[in-house]
């Protein structure tokens, strides 16, 4: 029952701390959180699994602030207490982010500062100078510093924690960790956050954590049926753009939805080619300043936008090999940001839909895609897309998910409509299609480069002092690369009114919507059908007489 689970105010927590979560809304906590913090305000050593959405960053975040609280009150010495390590700049951000609502009341005592941005090392010395209680950065930009001598960690330091730590080694960090670990002390505190425990989680607890505590909680990855919804339809790849048309423009999906492709090239062809029916989307990816990128996902998190087109790369996860193959040739090419990450991490907030337009790679993609949505105690829906080449992925992920139940349920289900329903939006799919060249995605991606780092660079002092002209600035404004067709923007009724498509899914208020076709007698609107004669009439009004 909720009323014998562990409260905030039970677990001796400082009074500022009780308050910053009241304004944040939390009446009690999640159950990481309800197991965590106590064990860390013991001193033990943490490494947890709970999956995506289940509030990992405030489980070590309460803990740090509070013991920082404590020894403030015997050592006023000004030191780096805290370190923090993410393995991308927007989640940085996002830990400072929350660590400063956790400090709302105690923020002359606590001062954190991130440094995983892509600011000079010069810029952020100042900063460090100054001694934050809590530094966030990557574990390249923190080495960095300390071979800068600009932090020094040896004499200070009592709290380690790494976020998302089975993303570490996959973006290339090992190298980085291992060298960092020279220059920390002998003792202090671990934390080892993750949605899975995965070999190279198991590596690092070898490396960094004494005697820890392991938290295995929730034994489903994702969120059960009651609160997730997953769906799959198997379609290739004409009937992928026909397929993601229908749903967007008769609006059977409704809410904040982030869509994930599989490369940057795939990401500007969708964008353009929902253009072409005036649905309007963002689009993110590691070429984009992190500015931009974080803004973006500031405006979607308020509302600004409802659809999100998102890269989950595959050069992530091996990261040296943009760098070898720019190194390899005589001119340089635009290097994707090795520290970007959407689909892992990231407190998207409020999401009610993720469409994976192209199946991902591994599992631990598939999860940490799917769990963008359905966070916390709100539900959510994923739906899917399927080649015929992609079932054996397929099948590896739902055994994954299922985890050892019964074999015919599929965690994954067909997602319910006929395709040859949607017939008559083929031809306007090809319409736009055709628009959509090789060329035109070049110019668009560049196109969007050069607006952003307008936007990201030369804007930025001004942006500072204008606060409220930065929230004008739009990230999903048409690129128009490509030839706009007008007829396409609108469904001719002939098209709205003979679709019949998700008769077995209920309607929620966000999420996939069943469509409901308009039954109208449209003979009153046609004069050839609704022609009445009425008899002569002269000019007077009269009628003429034989």
């Amino acid at each position: 029952m909720a009323t014998d689970r562990l409260q905030f105010h039970e677990m001796g927590i400082d009074d500022r701390i009780l308050k910053a979560l009241a304004d944040l809304g939390w009446a009690q906590p999640t159950l990481i959180q309800e197991k965590a913090i106590p064990l860390a305000l013991e001193g033990k050593d943490i490494l947890a699994r709970a999956r995506t959405g289940s509030g990992k960053t405030a489980a070590y975040a309460v803990p740090i602030i509070q013991r920082i609280l404590t020894s403030k009150q015997n050592v006023r010495e000004q030191a780096v207490r805290v370190l923090i390590l993410v393995p991308t700049k927007e989640l940085g951000q996002q830990v400072q982010a929350m660590i400063r609502q956790l400090t709302a009341y105690c923020a002359r005592d606590v001062r954190v500062a991130d440094i995983s941005g892509k600011a000079d090392l010069s810029a952020q010395r100042p900063i460090l100078m100054e001694k934050p209680d809590v530094v966030v950065g990557t574990p390249s930009r923190v080495l960095a510093h300390l071979s800068a001598q600009s932090l020094d960690l040896q004499s200070s330091l009592e709290t380690l924690v790494i976020d998302e730590a089975d993303l570490l080694f996959s973006f290339g960090f090992e190298a980085d960790l291992k060298s960092l670990l020279c220059h920390l002390p002998k003792i202090y505190q671990s934390f080892l956050m993750s949605a899975t425990l995965s070999e190279d989680v198991q590596a690092l607890k070898e490396l960094l954590l004494h005697n820890p505590v392991i938290l295995k909680l929730q034994g489903s990855q994702l969120p059960d049926s009651s609160q997730l919804q997953q769906y799959s339809v198997q379609c290739e790849e004409e009937d992928k753009f026909l397929l993601i048309y229908t749903l967007l423009k008769l609006h059977l999906v409704q809410g904040k939805t982030l869509v994930f492709v599989g490369a940057v090239e795939r990401c500007y062809r969708l964008k353009l080619f929902l253009e072409q029916f005036s649905i309007p989307t963002c689009v993110l990816n590691s070429e984009l300043p992190v500015h931009s990128r974080c803004h973006i996902i500031t405006q979607f998190n308020q509302g600004f936008y409802d659809y999100i087109i998102a890269t989950d790369e595959q050069v992530l996860a091996d990261p040296t090999t943009t760098a070898q193959a720019t190194e390899g040739k005589g001119k340089k090419k635009k290097k994707n940001d090795k520290e970007y990450g959407v689909s892992r991490g990231i407190d998207f907030q409020n999401v009610s839909n993720v469409i994976n337009f192209d199946f991902p790679t591994t599992v631990e993609s598939y999860i940490h895609r799917v769990g963008r949505t359905a966070r916390a105690d709100n539900p959510g829906t994923a739906l899917t897309f399927i080649s015929h080449t992609e079932l054996p992925l397929l099948a590896e992920v739902e055994d994954a998910l299922i985890g050892g139940k019964i074999r015919h349920c599929c965690a994954l289900k067909p997602y319910g409509f006929k395709m040859e329903e949607i017939e008559g939006f083929r031809y306007r799919c090809r319409d736009a299609m055709r628009s959509v060249t090789k060329q035109a995605v070049r110019e668009a991606r560049l196109k969007e480069i050069k607006q952003e780092l307008l936007n990201s660079e030369k804007l930025k002092t001004y942006f500072e002092d204008n606060p409220r002209d930065l929230q004008l600035l739009r990230h999903d404004k048409d690129l128009h690369p490509a030839v706009i067709k007008p007829h396409l923007k609108n469904v001719p009724e002939y098209l709205s009114k003979t679709h019949t498509l998700l008769r077995d899914l209920s309607p929620i208020n966000n999420g996939f919507q069943p469509y409901t076709p308009l039954m109208k007698d449209f003979r009153g609107k046609n004069p050839l059908k609704s022609f009445h004669y009425t008899g002569g009439r002269s000019r007077g009004g009269k009628a003429g007489k034989s």
